[in-house]
């Protein structure tokens, strides 16, 4: 004797009630030779009862003697799986739920739809139990198979995360920081945390900064302002002249107040031949009341007086610089001297001389871009400036510095 499913109206409502996890309809269609025999199809039915009157022990028993009867068809073992997913879904008996699931996954009885769902219900339960390597997997196996969706995307994340595998954390934050981005979209702010905290646990300085400049960009705080600066003060790959443009950034933004800050900022600027750059932020400590006061007035104003010179002797001397640095076969007169013509006066002649020398191939490009933005910037042209710090797309060091320095010239910034 066997029941048709009609007759034994295991409903997916009746499977789903009372799961949160389970609220979609998601099982396969019956076909019409598809029936329960009368010894599976009375121990579902005690299931259902049971179920229904949340009597979890007494339900899962039953679903253990439907799944104990020998010989079932296929058809049988599938809707015993379900009403096991239903039973343990239900009761929060996690385990038996994941396991169940992997049984109606892996059928080909489960439509695309309902898998999509069950992989998702199967990796925030995992989650939620603390589970994180079923949680990981089953999310994985989600997105690979039904495509990104941000919610699973978070799970995987933090699934990495607070099992501490930082490694597995950076890689899945990554891919979705830079799926939101080249989306036109901003970043979600705890991705870019976790993002930021695995990167600092794998000692990857480089990496940690450019995260935070992402927050800084998204999320404009001051906190994310400070740890930047910090660490990029901190970092042993800053090149000299970047040391220079992150120090004028601290200046910038205020937090530059020692007078051995300013002597050192115009030591790097003479060590680059851009005396005039180094008298004017010396010029802007005395006139901020921070130079010329205390112990190290007179070094200070010794230090001043030298610059001064070595500045007029340059300044002087501009017009063979020009004519040599257009000749030059390497870029760095030309940039050198661009930028001194746009310190003294001649923006446009020396912005023209910069631009020819970034097409002689300059030993660090992303460098040199860096410091024809800063000459822009120090010519007025603030626009063009951002433009120009936003278009190195490398990685490293040079990209952060320019990034912060657009950020700081953006009308948003603070």
């Amino acid at each position: 004797m066997s029941l048709s499913l009609n007759r034994f109206n295991l409903t997916r409502n009746s499977l789903m009630a009372g799961s949160a996890a389970l609220s979609l309809a998601f099982f396969g269609t019956a076909s019409a030779a598809d029936v329960l025999g009368q010894a599976v199809g009375k121990d579902l039915q005690q299931a259902q009862s049971a179920l229904a009157s949340k009597d979890y022990a007494k339900a899962m028993a039953a679903v253990d003697a439907a799944d104990a009867v020998k010989g079932k068809t296929e058809y049988e073992a599938y809707t015993t799986a379900q009403m096991r997913a239903a039973v343990a879904a239900q009761s929060g008996n996690t385990a038996a739920a994941l396991k169940a699931y992997d049984v109606l996954i892996d059928s080909s009885r489960t439509p695309a739809a309902a898998k999509s769902q069950m992989l998702m219900a199967e990796a925030t339960m995992a989650y939620s139990a603390k589970n994180y390597p079923q949680a990981i997997q089953a999310t994985e196996r989600y997105l690979k198979d039904h495509g990104l969706d941000p919610r699973m995307q978070t799970v995987l994340i933090q699934s990495y995360y607070l099992q501490g595998d930082w490694k597995g954390c950076a890689q899945a934050a990554q891919k979705q920081v830079d799926a939101t981005i080249a989306a036109g979209k901003a970043p979600a702010e705890n991705h870019l945390q976790m993002l930021a905290t695995a990167y600092t646990n794998l000692k990857d300085s480089d990496a940690k900064a450019h995260t935070y400049v992402l927050l800084a960009k998204y999320y404009n705080k001051p906190d994310y302002w400070a740890m930047l600066i910090h660490d990029l003060v901190a970092n042993p790959n800053l090149q000299p002249p970047l040391v220079l443009y992150v120090e004028r950034l601290r200046l910038q933004t205020g937090v530059l107040k020692d007078p051995s800050d300013f002597q050192d900022m115009g030591e790097r600027a003479v060590q680059m031949g851009l005396a005039q750059l180094a008298l004017k932020l010396l010029d802007q400590g005395y006139a901020d009341k921070i130079l010329g006061v205390g112990p190290s007035a007179p070094a200070t104003a010794k230090f001043h007086a030298f610059v001064a010179q070595r500045a007029a002797t340059d300044r002087a001397q501009l017009p063979q610089s020009t004519a040599a640095a257009k000749t030059a076969p390497n870029a760095g007169p030309a940039l050198t001297t661009g930028y001194n013509l746009v310190l003294n006066g001649q923006a446009d002649a020396g912005l023209d001389l910069m631009k020819t020398g970034l097409g002689k191939n300059p030993r660090y490009p992303d460098l040199a871009i860096v410091e024809y933005g800063m000459a822009q910037m120090d010519a007025g042209h603030k626009a063009d400036a951002i433009q120009t710090f936003n278009s190195i797309k490398n990685p490293g060091p040079a990209r952060d510095v320019a990034a912060l320095w657009a950020l700081l010239l953006s009308p948003t910034a603070h």
